[in-house]
Formats: structure tokens, C-alpha cells, sequence
């Protein structure tokens, strides 16, 4: 038995720790961040005021992952962001297609204890900051509340992900907190004083069916008269979790230090609503019905915004523009709430979505009066406009990891955040960030070190992109219709198109591509024909007579009209879809976005593709084979589509596809990067939604790698990721290569978007 004498003072049990790196905050910004930085060899201290990582995504909120795919609802296609967000969506989508929030915990846990340089500190807050000059900081305190354990952090770099900031707040950073007048960015958007000027919080609960008659007496604190709430008739017995967002509070209230009042306003409505829901007798469906989760903390949408050397504001996002210093991108709606919340008048949301992603540049993730502060996630250097789309959880992810790996380049080179803004340290920057899955529009891999680019290339064979002629079924075109074609410059080829009118009747044809190079927002119309049908079934020709100047996708566009079906086919082929003029509520996607005058948001349509099972591709067949598909692909620095599918697809008459690299003199091999098709088109929402599969349709599986004596070097089963990184334990040596691959179905071909050697293992 330990006795300890009385004393007037007795002291906290205190632990010193140093690392290259501190990253404050364990939300996704904090552990892609904390991730990245590790992996390149940096140690990293983790710290976590919770006892689960994720933040607004853990089993705490439950709010579901998203980022510029938007729920499939906008023009941006192929977009979910890559690297260590991508590898944590696809494994998450792997073991948890039901969404269950627990398992993410798990996944996100699993992840960040299996990197041997991140030490995680969890139930730990800081709270107070010490710096050895006025733009240095040197250390933190936290405090974890489990073991009463005070710990004092040491590094060279800091990186605040904490939500609210709260490093770069006891730091002395700059930070905004509010809504900018209209004037100071000339922002169409600003909100007036009416509408408010921050987001407030938003807290979800659970239900479940019990089988049996379940009976609930609210507590004394809930809601009373669920009428105070303007859109009460939107409650029903359902929905619940995050989709029911609009139950948000706070955006008149200080979001950081108010922060436990708007908890329990918000509890108030929770336990009214379920109230409301079980005894009001409007409900007969929730007699089973008990209420299985709710939650103890907000999720928190807004509070300080730091500056960096550079702000970006709505012109940045509707604009597209372009930054020298791009890290990463972002997609998401500007999606702006009533500060009032659930007690507002109006729509929950004002969204407005820009033609398609736009790029964050590095400026904009660290601070610009304290030195070695970098910046992720929400608090990142933007208007109030601007937060409205960078604040989503894979948006913040990805900033995150831009931010590790510039720690990372930092720790190596002694380097300040601002000394990587020199040509070469930015170039060096980007180019490692896309090395591991970093996708920045306009940018390309052009990695010296790569001995593939060294190599001849060659394939069994090459998918020679003819378009559709397999009918499988018949749809309807009352829904107007698309099918893009990834087609090469020169003149267009003639689509042929099955067709069953159900009377006689005429049908209205467009093609169209997109203004913007890279964009998938058909806005600009090459030519219109209206085409005579008789009723039956029958194959017409379209010749357009038309040239394209570049490689591009065009869109081969059918006018809705009942009376018309057309032919589809469950053949599927990595970057190819199809597209409807169709509504989703969900991002206020109604067909069309007309933007009030004065807003400074562009007017157009939304073409977007339906959810697997559905989604499949018309049957319309081109008369020339388009040569997009080529090996040379595997070599370009693109892992995704973008103005073509970037991608190597063998014939899916192969049976047995396989790339070749082959070197005049060996080559010593230690590293070998696959990338496959994970579909970035899937937002695989990480909770409450479910999936239709766990393995995304066109991911080769299984594969093999042999070297020049046609030996079995490496071997795979199984696969669902999208990076798969060969690391033979020891150096191989070799001057050929062979990569046998499985078709992933009978219809979908083998595809690989990138294939990467390297003499040794270390990234940066």
C-alpha cells in the first residue's frame, strides 16, 4: 500500500516529450497530417483532447465523410480526394460498407498505432503554449484527464488541426472569427447581419427497432412545443444521424467559448423532437422504435479562421483560380447556413457550387506572424465565403497531409514553413505530395527518381475504346441522358445509338463539351439535332461532322422524353460514364443552379451519374476506336481521370493482360508503386450511408510481378486499395519486369493508372 505524507502543495505527475513534429488535433486533418509526416520518417507527437480520433467523423458526431465528390451531386467527377484520405475511405468502404461508425474509430486508430513514428496521445488537451520569441513557439502543455498526467511538448514544428485553433489562439496568430463584409473581398455571397455571420454546431442522434412497443418520457429539460422550430414537419421517424444536419445551433453565439451552451440547446431540441416523435400519436411507425444514441458533444462547423500569406475568398473558388504554390484542391459547395440554425425561417443551407474543383494554394496553411505553425483543416486561411467549401472533412483531410509533408520536407532541411515557397522547394513539394496520391489540378508527376520512366514499356495488349454495342436492358428517357466518351483530337466519330420509341416521335440530340479544359460541366453545346423516330426498335447514326482540337470527353446528350428507351449495357470501363440531368436534395442540386443576381455564382446545369447498381453506360457504339486506353498512360504523372481516363486497360478478350518494363542493363529495384482503380468517383460517405460493395467494380485483385528469369518476385490477392507499395525486403535485381494482371470481372477490364520503380524505399 503507497502512503504519501500531507503536504500543503502536491503536483501533477509530469512527463516531458520532444518530437520533430506536434500535431494538435486528432480529427482528420490531425491524423492525415500526423500520418503523412510519419511515413516520411518524421516523429510526431499526436495529440488528441478525445478519446477517439476522427472529430466530426468518429462515433462521438457520426458525421459522414465527404469532400469535393459531393454525394455524386455536382459536375466534379472523379474526384474524391487521394493519398491518405483515399487509403482511409477505400478501407473503410472494405470493412465497413454499413457505416458503422465504430468501426471507423477503429479503422482510423488501427492506422495512426500501426505507423512506428507517431506517438498518440489521446484524452489529452492543450492549453498553454510557450515560445522562445515572439513568432516562435517552443513548446505546449496539455493535460490528460485519464491518467492526470501533465505533459510538456517540445518540437521545432507544430501543426494546429484542433478545430478552433486552439495552438495558433494562445500562440498570438492571426486569426478572423465572423463573416467579412461584403466590401473587403467584393464577395457576392457575404452574408448581411440578418443571415448571420457563422455556422453554428450540429448534434445527431440514433434509433433502433426493438420488435416490441417501446415507450419514452423526455426529460425535463427537452423542447416542449416542437412548433418553435419553423420546420417541424421536416421531423419524421426515419431519418436520423447527420441526415437530419439542419438540427444546428449556434451561429449567434461565440462557437468556441459558448460552445457547452449550445450543447445543451441542442440537447433541448434532440429530446423534444424524439418526444415530439413518440407521443405526439403523428408517428404510429415509431412504436418500436427507442432511442438508441445520442450525442454529448456538437459537431462544430466554424470559429477562428488564421491567416496565412494568403486568403482565399469565393473569387478563388467559382474562378478556378490558378496558384503557382497549388497543394491541393477542394470541391465542395460554398454551403452557407442561417446563423439561427433550426429555429431560422429559412432553408437550412444556401449552396452554390463552382464548375468544378479548385485549387488550395500552400499560402494558405501557415500562419503569417508565427513561424513554425502550419495550419489544416477548418482554420486554414480563408473568408467566411471561401470556409463555406474548404471546411468539409475530406477537404481538411487533404489540406492535412499537404501540411505533414511540408513538415516533413521542413524536419529534413531545417527549413520555416515560408522557406518552402522558393520555386524549387515548392516544385519539390508538389511533386512529392503527388508521388503519394496527391492529386493537384494542373499539376503532373515528373519524378526523376522513378526508373520506370527509364524503361521500354510494352502490353499484351491495349483496350481499343469503341464505345457500347452490348444491350442489356432498356431504360427509359424521361430522364434526360449522357454518356461521356473520352474521345482523341481529330474529327468525331459516328455514334450509333440503340433506341426503342414507344410511338412515333422526335428525339433532341446534343453534343457537348466542357469550357474548361479538365472541368466535367457540359457547358458548352458543339451542335443540336432532332432526330425522327418510328415506333420499335431501332439503331440510327449520328454524324456530327465535327473536329476536336485536343483529347477530350464530350457528352453525346439525349433531351428527355418518356416515349423513348434506350439501350444499356453492363460492361463498365475505368474512366468512362454515364450522366443524367437528374435532382439531388441532398446538395441542393435541382437540375440546374440559377444563382440570385448579384451573387457572383455562374448559372448552369448538373450532369451527374447514378449509384451503382444503376449507372450503367448507354449502349452507343463509335466507328472508330479510340486509342485512349494506351501503356504510355502508365508513364504520364496523371493517377486519375481528368480530360482522358489516364489509365492502361488491357482487351478484355485478353486472359491473360500484362505490362512489361524492360531496361537495356539491370536495375536495382527495392520499390514498386501499383495505382489502381478505386473508382474516385465513389465518396464512399464514411457513416450511415451504405454501400453496394465493398471492392470497387474496376480493381484488379490479383496480380502478379516477375522478374527477368520469369520468377515470381511479389504476388497479390485480394486487393482493394488504390496504392498498393511493393517493399521487398531486399534489393532485387533485374532488367525486365512483368506485371500479370486478372481482369476484375467478365465485364470490366484490367486497368492500372501508374507503375513506378525506385532503388530504394524513402519517399522524400
Amino acid at each position: 500500500m503507497k502512503r504519501e505524507e500531507p503536504s500543503l502543495k502536491r503536483y501533477l505527475n509530469q512527463v516531458d516529450l520532444s518530437a520533430d513534429l506536434v500535431v494538435a488535433g486528432g480529427g482528420l486533418s490531425g491524423v492525415c497530417s500526423a500520418i503523412t509526416a510519419a511515413r516520411q520518417g518524421v516523429k510526431v507527437i499526436l495529440v488528441q483532447d478525445r478519446p477517439v480520433l476522427g472529430g466530426n467523423s468518429s462515433s462521438e458526431v457520426r458525421l459522414w465523410i465527404l469532400g469535393a465528390t459531393s454525394h455524386m451531386g455536382n459536375n466534379n467527377r472523379w474526384a474524391r480526394e487521394g493519398g491518405v484520405i483515399d487509403e482511409l475511405l477505400v478501407e473503410n468502404t472494405y470493412r465497413n460498407p454499413e457505416g458503422n461508425p465504430m468501426i471507423l474509430d477503429m479503422i482510423l486508430l488501427d492506422k495512426v498505432i500501426q505507423e512506428p513514428n507517431i506517438q498518440l496521445l489521446l484524452n489529452t488537451a492543450i492549453y498553454e503554449v510557450s515560445k522562445k520569441d515572439n513568432d516562435i513557439i517552443e513548446s505546449v502543455e496539455a493535460f490528460c484527464s485519464q491518467n492526470s498526467t501533465q505533459y510538456h511538448l517540445s518540437a521545432p514544428l507544430f501543426c494546429d488541426a484542433t478545430g478552433d485553433g486552439i495552438v495558433g489562439f494562445l500562440s498570438g496568430a492571426a486569426f478572423r472569427m465572423g463573416a467579412e463584409p461584403r466590401e473587403e473581398f467584393n464577395e457576392g455571397m457575404a452574408p448581411t447581419e440578418e443571415y448571420g455571420e457563422l455556422l453554428g454546431h450540429s448534434l445527431y442522434f440514433y434509433s433502433k427497432d426493438t420488435g416490441k412497443p417501446v415507450k419514452f418520457v423526455p426529460p425535463s429539460f427537452a423542447l416542449n412545443d416542437i412548433t418553435e422550430i419553423p420546420r417541424f414537419r421536416n421531423f419524421n421517424a426515419n431519418e436520423f444521424g447527420c441526415k437530419l444536419w439542419w438540427v444546428e445551433f449556434g451561429g449567434r453565439l461565440d462557437t468556441v467559448h459558448d460552445t457547452e451552451k449550445i450543447k445543451w440547446e441542442l440537447w433541448k431540441v434532440v429530446y423534444g423532437v424524439w418526444n415530439h416523435i413518440k407521443n405526439s400519436g403523428d408517428f404510429p411507425e415509431a412504436e418500436n422504435l427507442t432511442l438508441e444514441w445520442v450525442g454529448t458533444i456538437p459537431g462544430k462547423r466554424e470559429s477562428r479562421r488564421f491567416e496565412g500569406d494568403y486568403i482565399m475568398t469565393q473569387q478563388d473558388l467559382v474562378a478556378q483560380r490558378k496558384h503557382d504554390d497549388a497543394i491541393a484542391f477542394g470541391g465542395w459547395s460554398i454551403d452557407l447556413h442561417p446563423a439561427d440554425g433550426v429555429y431560422s425561417e429559412r432553408p437550412g443551407c444556401n449552396q452554390w457550387h463552382s464548375k468544378g474543383i479548385f485549387q488550395i494554394p500552400y499560402r494558405t496553411i501557415y500562419s503569417k506572424n508565427i513561424k513554425n505553425l502550419f495550419l489544416a483543416g477548418r482554420i486554414i486561411s480563408v473568408s467566411h465565403v471561401a470556409f463555406g467549401a474548404t471546411r468539409v472533412m475530406a477537404t481538411c483531410g487533404y489540406i492535412g497531409q499537404a501540411a505533414g509533408m511540408a513538415a516533413a520536407m521542413c524536419v529534413k532541411n531545417g527549413f520555416q514553413p515560408k522557406d518552402l515557397l522558393t520555386a524549387e522547394n515548392l516544385k519539390n513539394l508538389q511533386q512529392n505530395l503527388i508521388r503519394e496520391g496527391q492529386y493537384i489540378p494542373d499539376f503532373s508527376l515528373a519524378d526523376e527518381n522513378d526508373l520506370a520512366q527509364k524503361a521500354k514499356l510494352s502490353a499484351s495488349s491495349e483496350y481499343q475504346f469503341k464505345g457500347f454495342e452490348q444491350v442489356d436492358l432498356w431504360k427509359s428517357l424521361a430522364i434526360p441522358s449522357a454518356q461521356m466518351f473520352p474521345l482523341k483530337a481529330g474529327k468525331l466519330p459516328v455514334f450509333t445509338v440503340q433506341l426503342h420509341a414507344l410511338a412515333d416521335t422526335k428525339l433532341e440530340v446534343e453534343l457537348r463539351i466542357s469550357s474548361k479544359k479538365g472541368n466535367f460541366t457540359p457547358d458548352d453545346t458543339l451542335v443540336q439535332k432532332n432526330v425522327a423516330l418510328q415506333k420499335g426498335k431501332q439503331i440510327i447514326e449520328i454524324d456530327f461532322d465535327l473536329a476536336l482540337e485536343t483529347d477530350d470527353y464530350v457528352y453525346l446528350m439525349f433531351a428527355g422524353n418518356p416515349d423513348v428507351e434506350i439501350g444499356f449495357t453492363e460492361q463498365r470501363l475505368t474512366g468512362v460514364l454515364s450522366v443524367f440531368n437528374s435532382k439531388n436534395k441532398a446538395v441542393s442540386n435541382n437540375g440546374k443552379q440559377v444563382p440570385p443576381a448579384g451573387t457572383g455564382v455562374d448559372e448552369f446545369e448538373f450532369w451527374c451519374p447514378q449509384r451503382r447498381p444503376n449507372g450503367q453506360n448507354l449502349a452507343i457504339n463509335i466507328s472508330e476506336g479510340q486509342s485512349v486506353f494506351g501503356v504510355k498512360n502508365l508513364l504520364n504523372g496523371i493517377d486519375r481521370p481528368v480530360s482522358q481516363p489516364n489509365a492502361w486497360a488491357a482487351d478484355l478478350d485478353d486472359i491473360n493482360p500484362s505490362v512489361n518494363l524492360s531496361w537495356k542493363t539491370a536495375q536495382v529495384i527495392k520499390k514498386i508503386d501499383l495505382w489502381f482503380d478505386s473508382d474516385f468517383d465513389h465518396p464512399m460517405e464514411s457513416v450511415l450511408m451504405t454501400h453496394p460493395e465493398n471492392v470497387m467494380p474496376f480493381c484488379v485483385r490479383d496480380y502478379i510481378i516477375k522478374n527477368d528469369n520469369n520468377e515470381i518476385i511479389y504476388e497479390q490477392k485480394n486487393n482493394y486499395q488504390t496504392r498498393n507499395q511493393v517493399i521487398f525486403e531486399k534489393e532485387i535485381t533485374t532488367k525486365n519486369l512483368t506485371i500479370e494482371l486478372q481482369h476484375p470481372s467478365g465485364n470490366i477490364p484490367a486497368a492500372l493508372f501508374a507503375v513506378r520503380c525506385y532503388a530504394d524505399s524513402k519517399n522524400i
